[in-house]
């Protein structure tokens, strides 16, 4: 082991995100959804949404931008609709206390939609994607973010990282799943890189007067890029409409802006999209499935990987031996711990 990293167990990494949060006052509830989040990205090697984040969620509720003892509302707006209202909590709230309901409208009307609004957001969409086509269903996840991404052809940031997820049900197989940032990167990449004093690639991001730079620190401070030019652009812009103006969330340069410089997590929706397959097929849903499987053959038969196929992977090991964590981010954890809350 690189005596610059410990290696915890999944339920020491657990036990150190639910002391941390509740130290800071989150209630039960937020902190073991939030928790469970945190783990998730360890567990799967996705460090950037791992326990990193309990630096963002502390000084995000230290800055009053969560509502610790948040209780989501729900309402049931029409038979394929529903809307949770977060109540200015943690988005995972509001998609535990929505869930039950769009999985049971896509069983009844083939395809259902829900809206996470006044929420919350710090995570990667994949945990929800995944745990839908664990339910069966195909699922769509949208969210947009702050504004730190300029769109293609422009130096001055009004995207935010606009993730889009999807998840796939496999039948005695993980599902497929793959959950990418419409910029070059997420954040928190940059963000590591920069903690550890790295370069970053040219294209990730643009410095404050707009050139490309491998500074961590000046992308920060500057602007991010979409992915894939014109097109990441068409798709992040696309997140911003459906899930903000479409249900009646906040847009990121909205959420920027209410933010008020506090540096604090983003703040708006969430628009998830789930498909029952047997809407489409009835009967024929588990010979359609199985032919599906024929695509993923024929992906991996060539040694392509598919999506999400890392993470699994990661699980596996991680499951058997534990997780490494730098110990310098360690150290950053516990110096929350003993710091006044009002520091």
């Amino acid at each position: 082991m690189m005596a610059s990293h410990k290696r915890l167990a999944l339920a020491e990494v657990r036990d150190l995100a639910l002391t941390v949060l509740t130290h800071f006052g989150l209630g039960e509830r937020q902190a073991k959804a939030v928790a469970e989040t945190m783990v998730a990205g360890e567990r799967d090697g996705c460090t950037s949404h791992g326990i990193y984040r309990l630096l963002v969620c502390a000084h995000t509720i230290r800055e009053g931008k969560v509502v610790v003892d948040a209780e989501p509302e729900v309402h049931d707006i029409a038979p394929a609709l529903v809307r949770v209202d977060g109540k200015g909590g943690y988005a995972q709230i509001g998609f535990e206390e929505g869930r039950p309901i769009l999985i049971d409208k896509a069983k009844r009307c083939g395809i259902a939609a829900l809206a996470v609004n006044n929420s919350v957001h710090f995570a990667a969409l994949w945990p929800e994607v995944e745990t839908l086509a664990g339910d069966g269903l195909v699922a769509f996840a949208f969210t947009p973010s702050h504004a730190w991404v300029a769109p293609a052809g422009g130096t001055a940031p009004i995207f935010g990282t606009n993730p889009i997820a999807f998840g796939w049900p496999r039948p005695g197989e993980h599902p497929f799943v793959f959950d990418f940032a419409t910029s070059a990167v997420a954040r928190g990449e940059i963000e590591l890189h920069r903690r550890e004093g790295k370069p970053i690639p040219l294209g990730w991001g643009l410095d404050p007067q707009g050139q490309p730079t491998t500074d961590a620190g000046e992308a920060l401070a500057g602007s991010m890029l979409t992915f894939g030019g014109h097109k990441g652009s068409a798709l992040a812009a696309m997140v911003e409409l459906i899930a903000g103006p479409l249900i009646g969330d906040l847009t990121s340069a909205d959420s920027l802006a209410a933010d008020d410089g506090a540096k604090a997590s983003p703040f708006g929706g969430e628009l998830i999209i789930a498909i029952d397959p047997a809407g489409f097929l009835g009967s024929a849903a588990a010979e359609h499935l199985a032919r599906a499987e024929h695509l993923f053959e024929g992906i991996t038969a060539q040694g392509a990987r598919l999506p999400s196929q890392r993470r699994y992977e990661a699980r596996t090991r991680s499951l058997q031996e534990g997780v490494l964590i730098p110990a310098r981010l360690l150290d950053d954890i516990q110096a929350l711990l003993d710091k006044p809350l009002s520091a």
